[in-house]
């Protein structure tokens, strides 16, 4: 927790005041993909004069930033008065000063041997975000208490470089640390990433301090020091009948939850889901939907045992991330479906495994593997090699932001620079070393290189391949080809698909479909004509056994 020094509440010897004790630091730890990569201790001193948020820190690469000193001072009426930095990034040294008065920003400073000297016009209000410094959010764990959705803010991030954003929405959750329980407020931020949103999860305590702050589209997390361990989650979603369990894995221990249908009795089928790339937790929420607690609960109305869980490294998940591959998450879901199987409330012979967007690839590759596994949902699954989909889905996006012929090439030329090195390892003196530390890893090769084509020829069981109509990310058209993949090549008996028209990629009601409308989306559960046609397909393809 972060302390405020108090105001002397005593006289000392001549009637002197006594001196008010300074602030702790706090600690908070930095982790990229479940691994811890940095970390930063923070001050924060709130008093007369103002608020000021200090501190200094270290992230590992591919960040690769040591911040000697940080501090960002806001005058009592919260608006910006100075942000100081000295730092390393890259290997080059920065200094920067940067005075706010009546609207504007002057900065001075040095980045290496350049000189920095720039004025920018900023919004009064705005908050200081240098991106050196993750502790400079604690600012916002005080001005978003009492903010009603739909607030816009404005961020300074430094000379030349400001950002809108807004509040999507703020919920009261609990934070899990062990057995015990406390409070926290949830804020999720939408940020205007150049045209494309950006979600950015904060929490912070009953006072309005800063427990955590992730970025799931950048597998990004800064998590207060005292509830970073595996041991700690933030229960998001909780169905009627939530278990939550610790599950054995190869290694390590897999943080879940179990959704008991009501009416519980003998053995029951189950399924268990596994997420894209968009969230790792288990509820695997995005954009404040949480998508597989909401499909849980609806399986388990079913009549069946639904479980879902932490991807290895996060949340009460242990195991690395760095060297994990595909085929690593696919036999964590592999070693879930066994403990499931030697339970004796489950029908082992009646488990099916769920994968939403790129996890349902993790669940072809297991049933590929796992004769244990009884039948497989695919959800909004692409069809085509990793490779071809980050091609794909940047070219939507390109088309999105109406870029010039030139600047789409040059980045399209980019992409498959750094895809062709990272599938042969060669080439990467082309690719700039900033971006060959995001992608030359296990993870980013396996994803590139996998192709369903491939697995659906092994897999025997019973299919269903549900697709949402208005998807952008994983447009409808992966359904037919992976459809007719399965029909054609596989060797199973049984291949369903479902095409739900009027939701997106998230599963709920859209009108588009694109990333771009996800920040305005007023349903934030999971449509009822997704949940329904998984019921009845699950009921039909594995029913109660005669007795």
């Amino acid at each position: 927790m972060l302390f405020l020094a108090l105001p002397a509440a005593s006289v000392v010897a001549q009637g002197t005041t006594a001196t008010p004790a300074a602030p702790a630091a706090v600690g908070y730890t930095i982790f990229l993909r479940g691994v811890p990569i940095g970390h930063q201790d923070v001050t924060v001193r709130s008093d007369a004069q103002g608020l000021v948020i200090s501190g200094q820190g270290q992230i590992a690469e591919p960040i690769d930033v040591i911040t000697r000193r940080a501090e960002l001072k806001y005058r009592p009426d919260q608006t910006a008065e100075s942000l100081t930095v000295e730092a390393r990034i890259g290997g080059v040294d920065i200094k920067l000063q940067t005075t706010f008065e009546n609207g504007t920003a002057v900065s001075r400073g040095m980045q290496g041997t350049s000189p920095i000297a720039t004025t920018d016009m900023v919004s009064p209000q705005s908050v200081l975000l240098p991106n050196v410094f993750f502790g400079s959010h604690a600012v916002l764990a005080r001005r978003l208490a009492g903010a009603a959705p739909g607030t816009e803010f404005r961020a300074f991030l430094g000379p030349g470089a400001q950002v809108a954003f807004r509040l999507r929405s703020e919920v009261t959750e609990q934070m899990q640390f062990g057995t015990s329980t406390f409070d926290v407020h949830h804020y999720e931020l939408v940020f205007d990433n150049a045209g494309t949103p950006l979600a950015v999860h904060l929490y912070a305590d009953n006072v309005g301090t800063l427990v955590r702050v992730g970025v799931p589209a950048q597998y990004l997390d800064v998590v207060r020091d005292d509830i970073a361990g595996s041991i700690s989650r933030t229960r998001v979603t909780s169905n009627p009948g939530d278990e939550a369990v610790i599950i054995p894995a190869p290694g390590f221990n897999l943080g879940a939850t179990i959704t008991r249908p009501a009416a519980a009795a003998g053995r029951l089928p189950a399924v268990v889901l596994i997420g894209g790339v968009e969230s790792d937790d288990r509820d695997g929420t995005a954009f404040g939907v949480p998508i597989l607690a909401n499909l849980a609960a609806g399986i388990s109305q079913a009549g069946f045992l639904a479980v879902r869980y932490d991807k290895r490294g996060y949340g009460q998940s242990g195991g690395r991330r760095e060297s994990a591959t595909i085929s690593d998450l696919s036999d964590d879901l592999r070693a879930i479906v066994k403990w499931l199987s030697d339970r004796k409330d489950v029908d082992a012979k009646r488990i099916v495994v769920l994968g939403h967007g790129e996890g349902a690839w993790l669940a072809l590759l297991a049933a590929s593997r796992d004769r244990r596994i009884g039948g497989v949902i695919s959800v909004d699954a692409p069809s085509t090699t990793g490779a071809e989909l980050a091609l794909e889905q940047q070219q939507h996006a390109l088309d999105r932001l109406k870029a010039t012929p030139a600047e789409r090439q040059q980045k399209i030329d980019l992409q498959k620079k750094i895809q062709a090195a990272v599938l042969s390892g060669k080439g990467w003196e082309d690719v700039p070393p900033d971006l060959r530390k995001q992608a030359d890893t296990p993870w980013t090769q396996s994803v590139l290189s996998f192709d369903p084509a491939r697995v659906i020829e092994d897999v025997r069981q019973p299919m269903l391949f549900l697709h949402a109509e208005l998807d952008r990310q994983i447009p409808v058209t992966h359904v037919e080809r992976l459809v007719d993949l399965a029909r054609k090549e596989s060797k199973s008996k049984s291949v369903e698909v479902v095409t739900v028209r009027g939701v997106n990629h998230l599963l709920v009601p859209a009108v588009t479909g694109e990333a771009d409308e996800y920040a305005s989306l007023g349903e934030l559960n999971v449509s009822k004509d997704v949940t329904g046609a998984i019921q009845a397909w699950l009921t039909k393809a594995f029913p109660a056994p005669r007795r």
